[in-house]
């Protein structure tokens, strides 16, 4: 198949080799104590990398410091050899240690085998890439890792070819850094995978892209997973020839020790020195323990196969290797394997001691003070009970301590005692504790956090010119492209034409092409290069052409982008901006709004909906001093109104979750966004002439939403509410109306019930009239305030039809 072919005269010294087997030996006994663990009831679920041990410590002997790992959950014993994760530290993610401190990785966030390192310190700050060794932080998804490793390697490629990077040495030293990316066999199955090969062998970026393959994915063979049972011979044609760029492609056993050292070597060589991203097929891998905890692997592997895993472990046949070599001695392999699992048993106990100190420390708190309340109440019994059971409880976890709480409270509801206002007091600080170890990140909590970015009006003067929509953006994109080199924009038909309604042209003839840079169609890559990049220091703009394509993308923002900082309590971000446009446009798939969607799934990521160019101008420019991501979605149908160019177009900032009014009104407030606020405002100037007096407010941004609660002044006075958008019923105006009649309490101001204003439940209809009678039109929004003052004064507003 043309694979490259690698030679056995690579020297290692004995040291070396013996230091790996025992590295090897105890990832191993981890694996195996943590299956027990699990089933002991001290972990929830466990996902082992046994089986992957000697090719992932051959993998780590070429990553170095400044290069990215952008892999899967079984890279444990990589890990390991690269220093970036202990033992200990191992066993507190599989008890979910929510201590960073112990649990580094996601701060007992993610289920074990979910690894990263901290890329920012205590304030949220980046930490100098260049000396450390990255990884990006897991996800469970099967290749889901893909898209971001794509993106890794291609800012390594930014880094090198653009000269005007090369001061950032903090993230690169002149794009040496390598991306590594690891899947199993059986995930190479899925469409990111295949979408991410095909854009890294396009752009041609240093990935050394390492398939584990054990020819099952969990119960299903290889024959159901891949065409010709193999992905390196599936794949043969990316292979680059004299005249084609491409791959350089390896295949190595998995066992074999001296061979796969020799193939990352040699690959990571390549990788890093000509820019050319290399593919490693690793078979003839095992899988001892079977996929996870959830099940067994005897139940689907024949005896046969069993019996050649047994065969053909890499530890037994790494132990055979340094035997017939002679290396060492049985005895000195017997010590080693002795030792390794005494260290790994210890690690393991260390991590559990810590797990359980503050969970038994807060028990015997809750113990006492429950002990006490039943002292000084009626149901003393009952409540000595709990704290018995409370004491009883095997391996503990916090929600014991505070179920046995509540279930005291409740029972002394009516009573008025010291010790229940201390017990009170006690339930109140744990409940904060515990709201900052489970959901704490959701966004940026650093001094660069979006909502602190300070608003800069926009200034105009009658010189300010009148222009197209999207000239606005123009001059908005091009100062940001003037003023930071980190800023780059990619995305479909982005470069040359700048983009399908003009807001970048020009930018590449006066950037360049590393700036301002065509993509195939490939939506799900486009982000993933953009978090890649983001991860590492630069400020990329994706475009994603039109919001019904982001479908294409959604799981990739959903798992990835937007839990990021979240799951890793912290470690990571990825500042990018995504740039769509979406709204009313024309038919099925050009006219869009998913918002109930997007809200649903992205939390995690800022939703800006600007009205017009200059308000999306704004948000860029609010996002670019920002370190947390946005998708900011323009009105398709507002590139050709005419707006005015601000005076500081690059430097005007608009302030998130602060709504605009509009117009002011008496009789009903009106809440919107987007395309929806010129349908509204005509609406309500067409209500005006009939002595309708409409307030509309923009809420401007959805996530976050009105964080000063500002809407429920407007409906203090009005006293009634319209929510109106153009996604589907019990959509986003569904959610708008509970985040204001719920949250903001206005359901206490109304005198008429609360309306929301929808498109159809089908997507729009072809044509003018499609989109008139599919989408909330000026009569919609005209008839259904009408309808509101009908119901209050059916002699002044009698019925219309």
């Amino acid at each position: 198949m043309g694979a490259t072919k690698t030679d056995r005269k690579l020297s290692i010294g004995v040291e070396e080799i013996l230091n790996d087997y025992r590295l090897a030996c105890e990832s191993r006994e981890a694996s195996l104590m943590g299956r027990k663990e699990v089933f002991m009831g001290k972990a929830k679920f466990g996902i082992f990398g046994d089986g992957k041990e000697v090719a992932q410590i051959a993998m780590a002997k070429a990553f170095k410091n400044g290069d990215f790992r952008s892999g899967y959950y079984r890279d444990q014993t990589f890990m390991f050899a690269i220093g970036q994760l202990s033992v200990q530290e191992y066993f507190a993610q599989l008890y979910a240690h929510t201590d960073v401190e112990a649990e580094p990785a996601s701060g007992g966030r993610s289920m074990n085998g979910h690894f990263g390192t901290r890329l920012l310190d205590e304030n949220g700050e980046w930490k100098k890439q260049t000396e450390m060794k990255n990884s990006s932080a897991d996800i469970s998804p099967t290749a889901g890792q893909m898209p971001r490793l794509l993106g890794l390697a291609y800012a390594s490629k930014l880094y090198r070819q653009n000269k005007e990077l090369h001061q950032f040495t903090d993230f690169s030293i002149t794009g040496n850094e390598v991306a590594f990316g690891t899947i199993g066999n059986a995930s190479t199955s899925e469409g990111p995978f295949f979408e991410s090969i095909n854009a890294a062998g396009v752009l041609q970026v240093p990935m050394v892209m390492s398939v584990w393959d054990d020819e099952y994915g969990i119960s299903v063979p290889k024959e159901y997973h891949t065409t010709k049972g193999s992905i390196s011979e599936f794949l043969a044609g990316i292979q680059r020839t004299k005249d084609k760029p491409g791959y350089e492609v390896f295949v190595v056993k998995g066992w074999d020790y001296m061979a796969l050292v020799e193939t990352f070597e040699k690959a990571a060589k390549i990788a890093r020195e000509e820019h050319v991203p290399t593919f490693i097929h690793v078979t003839e891998m095992t899988q001892p323990q079977g996929h996870s905890t959830s099940g067994s692997h005897e139940r689907y592997k024949s005896k046969d196969r069993l019996k050649w895993e047994a065969d053909f472990d890499c530890l037994k046949k790494m132990r055979e290797w340094i035997l017939e070599s002679e290396l060492a001695q049985e005895a000195d392999l017997d010590i080693i394997e002795k030792e390794a699992k005494e260290g790994a048993k210890t690690a393991k106990t260390a991590a559990w001691n810590a797990f359980m100190e503050d969970i038994k420390r807060e028990q015997s708190e809750a113990i006492a003070v429950i002990e006490k309340c039943a002292e000084e109440s009626n149901f003393i019994g009952e409540i000595h009970q709990a704290a018995s059971d409370l004491k009883k409880t095997m391996n503990p976890i916090r929600l014991d301590s505070i179920k046995a709480a509540k279930k005291v409270l409740r029972l002394t509801r009516s009573e008025n005692t010291e010790a229940r206002s201390e017990l009170v007091a006690w339930l109140s600080n744990a409940l904060a504790k515990n709201e900052e170890r489970f959901s704490s990140h959701l966004f940026s909590q650093s001094a660069k956090s979006a909502l602190k970015v300070e608003e800069v009006k926009a200034e105009f003067s009658d010189e300010s010119p009148l222009v197209d929509g999207r000239e606005v953006l123009q001059a908005c994109f091009d100062a940001a492209l003037a003023s930071d080199p980190r800023v780059f924009a990619i995305g479909e038909d982005v470069g040359k034409i700048g983009d399908v309604n003009q807001a970048f042209a020009g930018l590449q003839d006066k950037y360049g092409q590393l700036r301002v840079t065509d993509t195939g169609i490939r939506e799900a890559t486009i982000i993933g290069q953009g978090i890649g990049a983001a991860l590492r220091g630069l400020r990329p703009i994706t475009e994603i052409q039109y919001l019904d394509y982001l479908l294409y993308a959604i799981q990739i923002l959903s798992d990835d982008l937007a839990s990021l900082q979240y799951r890793t309590a912290g470690g990571q971000k990825a500042p990018l901006i995504i740039r769509t446009r979406g709204h009313r446009l024309e038919g099925v798939w050009h006219s869009g709004s998913p918002m109930g969607m997007i809200l649903s799934s992205i939390r995690g990521i800022h939703v800006l909906v600007p009205r017009n160019m200059t308000q999306a101008a704004g948000f860029y420019n609010t996002m670019l001093k920002a370190d947390e991501p946005a998708l900011i979605i323009e009105c398709l149908n507002g590139y050709r109104l005419k707006e005015r160019i601000p005076n500081n177009v690059g430097e005007f900032t608009l302030p998130l979750g602060v709504p605009e009014v509009l117009k002011e009104g008496t009789d009903m407030t009106i809440v919107t966004y987007g395309s929806m606020c010129r349908i509204v405002m005509q609406a309500a100037e067409e209500l005006e002439e009939i002595g309708i007096s409409v307030e509309v407010i923009d809420v401007q941004t959805l996530l976050p939403f009105d964080v000063h609660h500002s809407i429920v002044d407007s409906i203090k006075k009005t006293n009634r509410v319209i929510f109106a958008d153009e996604d589907v019923p019990g959509g986003a105006s569904a959610y708008m109306m509970q985040k204001v009649v719920e949250e903001q309490g206005a359901y206490f101001h109304l005198d008429s019930q609360p309306v929301t204003i929808a498109a159809k439940a089908h997507r729009p209809a072809y044509a003018s009239d499609g989109d008139y009678f599919s989408k909330p039109s000026v009569e919609t929004v005209f008839d259904t305030a009408y309808a509101l003052m009908n119901e209050v004064d059916p002699v002044k507003f009698p019925d219309l039809y």
